[in-house]
């Protein structure tokens, strides 16, 4: 079979869906507190569009999805997508990243449509510092939309958790102890640049490798480990006679594009072969000619670069192609 395959060597069987960039929350590393102009609803990709894309997709390799946003469960009807995406012939896996908030109404309905596993936000465990990062008081609904994922049976129940030099740097022996103690695995972001670089990125970045340190302070015998289903760039860690697990995904300070496998699709209509340069190729001309669809995301392929250069960011170094202004809430996580 045909694949994906861009000039690097890298096969691709991943695509991370954004079904929205509207959110309920207004997370400080995401957006601005004024928030940003939405999408209008009539420029969104249908379901029938999003399924076309992926029918081609699977056609190429892509055996993996993701569904993401802005916050992809204010999207109505999201089990109906997954239920259509799940019957795509080569489709295996289906995952949904969500802040957490309107999961416990629809957990149930999600895991019956075939959705495989869910991965949520969780930034901080103190309701006023929820308030301050998230910019909305919802801690107690995310809270409960964990216990209902696992409730229902979705597992592994990952934790999205960025971490923020001076903001929540002190819970990561918090969220450590949780995973000890719960069968859930917690994932460490660094903060990303994704549509801004000013100096309050740069004051708030803090390189991951403090987990490690603290998690030795804590006296936690911990072990690399490999090969976890879902993954993808994350760097995971056992720890002896835990529950649970915990992962570090640092595109800074070890940037991991020597082994991407994705693409990302915008509510929009753009693939975006990389997450933080600003190349995107439009599909909407594309709808009802599966040779257009194909070439498009054969293309995707062959203009995608060899890595982010996020680090020389940091750094004030020179970048060798131009960086999205676009949000992370509006290319999709």
């Amino acid at each position: 079979m045909e694949t994906l395959t861009d000039r690097f060597g890298r096969v691709h069987n991943y695509l991370r869906i954004s079904v929205t960039d509207r959110c309920n929350l207004r997370c400080v590393y995401c957006m601005p507190e004024e928030g940003v102009a939405f999408t209008e609803s009539s420029n969104l990709l249908t379901y029938d569009q999003i399924v076309e894309v992926v029918e081609t997709g699977a056609a190429l390799g892509i055996t993996k999805l993701r569904i993401t946003g802005g916050e992809p469960l204010v999207r109505p009807n999201l089990d109906q997508l997954i239920a259509r995406l799940a019957a795509i012939p080569g489709i295996d896996d289906i995952a949904l990243t969500t802040n957490g908030v309107f999961l416990a109404k629809q957990a149930k309905a999600l895991k019956a449509a075939g959705l495989n596993r869910v991965n949520i936000s969780l930034d901080t465990l103190d309701p006023a510092r929820f308030a301050f990062v998230a910019r909305r008081n919802e801690l107690r609904r995310v809270m409960e939309g964990i216990e209902e994922a696992a409730k229902v049976g979705f597992h592994p129940i990952k934790l999205n958790c960025v971490l923020l030099k001076g903001v929540n740097e002190d819970e990561i022996a918090q969220f450590l102890k949780m995973a000890y103690e719960h069968p859930i695995h917690v994932r460490f972001i660094e903060y990303m640049p994704i549509g801004h670089a000013d100096d309050n990125w740069r004051r708030m970045y803090l390189p991951l490798s403090r987990v490690l340190e603290i998690a030795k302070e804590q006296h936690y015998a911990i072990s690399r480990r490999d090969n976890v289903k879902g993954n993808g760039p994350s760097e995971d860690w056992e720890m002896e006679g835990g529950a649970g697990s915990f992962g570090l995904i640092h595109p800074i300070s070890d940037h991991f594009c020597k082994n991407c496998n994705r693409l990302r699709l915008t509510a929009d209509g753009n693939l975006k072969p990389c997450l933080y340069w600003v190349d995107e190729l439009n599909v909407k001309n594309a709808f009802g000619d599966p040779e257009a669809m194909r070439s498009l995301l054969a293309k995707a392929m062959d203009i995608k670069p060899e890595n982010h250069e996020m680090a020389a960011k940091l750094a004030d170094g020179t970048l060798t192609h131009v960086p999205t202004d676009r949000r992370m809430s509006q290319i999709g996580g």
